[in-house]
């Protein structure tokens, strides 16, 4: 009887089945004759840093370099705490939570003190609401959780009509239904956590 292959003792140039790896099948990033894109040739922002080009379906998963996939939202983007709360909540009510996420994420690092904890928090819950549209139960519970719990801790000022303690209510509601139910009861209606009261 052999041993099953572990990454121990997988044999790096070979793929699973035990086929030959090129050069391109062990790198995606690689070109097909094996060379990584250089500096010049990576998508970059106004400040040199790189950004991930790759097309995204609507949750947010990387497709291929050749298909359309969904628009995303501009790199530098700026909103004010006002307008990332209704952008993300209609997002989250057309059943594009990652690009909510995006919106949240844009919040978070450009807020300051408390505030970042709290963008923070609604960023991970939109991710949680992302596991969940793509079948991921415990990624889903995971997050939902974490970002209430940074949502719930919240003392300061809140923007846009924000309801943090309804919106940590509603992910540890939804957190423990994933958790006892799994996602198969789940409808649209339940991964459309309200943000404002």
């Amino acid at each position: 009887m052999s041993c099953p292959r572990t990454a121990a003792n997988r044999d790096p140039d070979r793929d699973p089945a035990g086929r030959p790896r090129t050069a391109a099948s062990r790198d995606p990033d690689r070109d097909p004759a094996g060379r990584l894109p250089t500096a010049a040739s990576r998508d970059r922002d106004p400040a040199g840093r790189p950004r991930n080009a790759r097309p995204r379906d609507g949750l947010g998963r990387p497709l291929d370099r050749a298909a359309a996939g969904e628009p995303q939202l501009p790199g530098d983007l700026a909103l004010t705490p006002d307008e990332a709360v209704r952008v993300a909540q209609q997002l989250i009510d057309a059943g594009r939570p990652f690009h909510a996420h995006e919106v949240l994420e844009e919040a978070w690092k450009a807020a300051s003190g408390s505030n970042r904890e709290l963008w923070r928090g609604l960023a991970q819950i939109a991710v949680g609401l992302t596991h969940a549209r793509r079948g991921n139960d415990r990624g889903a519970v995971t997050l939902l959780r974490r970002g209430a719990d940074a949502v719930g801790g919240h003392a300061g000022d809140v923007p846009g009509g924000l309801d943090p303690a309804a919106v940590r209510r509603a992910a540890c509601d939804l957190a423990d239904q994933i958790a006892r139910d799994g996602l198969a009861g789940l409808t649209d209606d339940d991964l459309r956590i309200r943000l404002t009261s």
